[in-house]
């Protein structure tokens, strides 16, 4: 479906098999015409597992693709993150931080995590990867968005997030609670008139009870969907004010404990 060179991309849609490209250059250049505050540098997301030889040279490759986006951009009101790669190899991850620092982006994104590998191993690459970054600019983790997750990003100095999760899950009928994830769909639901989350203050919480989605979900009603994934999306963005709240009044080690302590995986 896809060819990497050092110009760039060429993919096959998997609409209707038509061939295009994509370099660091048209990246940026359909960024700009799109207006959004921050941008990425154009990059690639080295797969895992990935041995050490391909993973160096992606690595190189997408520091040299950086330096062409930041030649390619010229507006004055986005922001441009580097994204740093390197794959689960812990010296690549280091080089890429030191090339990218060295390019002074206004931000900086660490990619290629969450694409796989056991979350042990995510939590020891994002944590070296973290440290190096500087502290006086933004570091942006790409692609992760569970509770737990979010946490635990926040403890090694993440400072933002994005990922398809809570409207993903919602479509399959999975709502988030500080207790954990609640199947809305399933049958133990039919006649369970509370909302998804008597504590929440969301427009799904406030309106419809758990039989009514359930009730959406079976009848392949599209509302389902939304209702989910407004309750989802409330809940998240909640949970990072409460995590900023607990930051600014220095107790955030406890209210990490106290998530957890409720918070079932």
């Amino acid at each position: 479906m896809r060819k990497i060179t050092e110009e760039g991309v060429t993919f096959r849609s998997h609409i209707d098999g038509s061939k295009h490209f994509l370099s660091p250059e048209k990246a940026i250049e359909i960024q700009m015409a799109l207006g959004a505050d921050i941008i990425m540098a154009f990059d690639e997301c080295v797969p895992y597992p990935a041995d050490y030889n391909y993973a160096r040279q992606s690595t190189q490759r997408t520091t040299r693709w950086a330096k062409r986006c930041q030649e390619a951009h010229t507006r004055q009101d986005q922001g441009l993150f580097g994204i740093v790669q390197g794959g689960m190899y812990k010296d690549l991850r280091t080089q890429s931080v030191t090339d990218l620092v060295d390019l002074d982006f206004p931000g900086y994104a660490i990619g290629g995590l969450s694409v796989g590998e056991p979350k042990p191993l995510m939590y020891e690459i994002l944590a070296h990867t973290a440290e190096q970054l500087p502290v006086n600019k933004p570091r942006y983790l790409m692609g992760v968005g569970t509770p737990d997750c979010l946490i635990e990003g926040v403890l090694y100095g993440i400072d933002m997030f994005d990922c398809v999760y809570p409207t993903r899950v919602a479509r399959n009928g999975t709502v988030l609670t500080k207790k954990g994830r609640l199947v809305v769909r399933n049958a133990q639901y039919a006649r369970d008139f509370a909302p998804i989350d008597p504590e929440c203050s969301c427009y799904t919480c406030r309106n419809f009870s758990r039989a009514y989605i359930r009730h959406l979900f079976k009848a392949e009603e599209l509302f389902a969907l939304r209702l989910a994934t407004i309750h989802n999306l409330h809940f998240l963005l909640d949970l990072m004010r409460k995590i900023r709240h607990a930051i600014i009044e220095d107790r955030f080690v406890e209210f990490r404990r106290e998530f957890f302590a409720e918070y079932s995986m």
